[in-house]
């Protein structure tokens, strides 16, 4: 079977499953290593910043090397067995990279407890997809952080596995999650991660560069065809994406903050220390719980333009 077939299978899959909880999850697996290596790497290093840079490089190297390295040799076992299980093992895992569903279920509970009146649940249910602090968020700073983690995982959850996946197959694809989610786990500019997490985070900014401007201009083209702002996505893409101490993170943001006619970004509070953010977007319209599903239907439009997109270029240019 194709790779192009396979990326198709498994985005429908997606699409159509969501991540249950009761199928083990590679990204759960990942996260597990992290824990294992950093508890076994740290102590071997000093604690200084050459120490624990290095600590955290080794630490890095080894969970992209394992995790790569596991789901290729899943797929050689399978393949001897049989080329049909092989296949079918590679859609399950491009299945079980992509997100899309399940980042419109998550942020829909916050969504529905908004709309419910449910202002501390909303937070509890944010809390569960953020690092700021939600405990003092009033309505409208509960919708704006979770329409900012859509437009951000836009490119995290879908698109960028997408466009390593139509690379390397699944492999890439778990390749990516393994930087993705060392990025998460200890890539923050804290007392405990700030030089061990460093080259995580690193990493994680050159495997997103490309990726999450992509994710940008497909996002705006989702704005053209869903009937959102394009004018207004393409300005605003273009003057603030670059509003982020991350190089990636603005790109859907501003994409997605120009479609709706809204702002993102400010200060928050993370770990009880006030962080100051630059701004996105201008503020033409209010934000509330309504702006989630318009949030949402940007990332269900990206998706489809991008697995299109992907499945052509892969057809016209390898056939296959």
């Amino acid at each position: 079977m194709s790779l192009t077939m396979k990326l198709l299978l498994g985005f429908i899959l997606d699409l159509i499953f969501g991540d249950p909880i009761s199928i083990p999850h590679p990204v759960r697996y990942i996260g597990w290593l992290i824990g294992k290596c950093e508890k076994v790497l740290r102590p071997k290093f000093k604690d200084t910043k050459n120490g624990q840079i290095i600590a955290g490089g080794i630490t890095t190297l080894s969970v992209v090397s394992i995790s790569t390295g596991v789901c290729y040799l899943i797929l050689f076992l399978l393949g001897l067995i049989n080329n049909y299980l092989r296949d079918l093992g590679e859609i399950i895992i491009i299945y079980q990279v992509l997100a899309t569903k399940c980042l419109k279920q998550e942020t829909m509970k916050v969504y529905s407890e908004l709309k419910n009146n449910n202002l501390p649940e909303a937070r509890i249910k944010l809390s569960y997809l953020v690092g700021r602090d939600t405990e003092h968020l009033n309505e409208e700073a509960v919708a704006r952080a979770t329409v900012e983690t859509i437009a951000e995982n836009t490119s995290d959850g879908v698109i960028a596995p997408l466009l390593f996946m139509a690379i390397g197959g699944a492999p890439f694809g778990i390749l990516y999650k393994a930087i993705n989610t060392l990025d998460s786990s200890i890539g923050y500019k804290n007392d405990k991660y700030l030089y061990f997490g460093r080259i995580a985070a690193k990493l994680d900014d050159v495997a997103n560069f490309l990726p999450s401007r992509i994710a940008g201009i497909f996002l705006i083209l989702a704005a053209l065809f869903l009937g959102y702002d394009f004018k207004e996505a393409t300005r605003i893409f273009l003057r603030d994406r670059y509003n982020h101490s991350s190089p990636n993170s603005a790109q859907t943001e501003a994409a997605c903050a120009g479609a709706l006619g809204i702002k993102l970004g400010g200060d928050n509070y993370y770990f009880g220390k006030l962080v100051h953010k630059k701004t996105i977007g201008d503020a033409n319209k209010a934000i509330d719980c309504e702006t989630i599903k318009k949030a949402n239907n940007l990332l269900y439009g990206t998706s489809i333009i991008a697995i299109v997109i992907v499945c052509l270029l892969r057809y016209s240019v390898l056939m296959r």
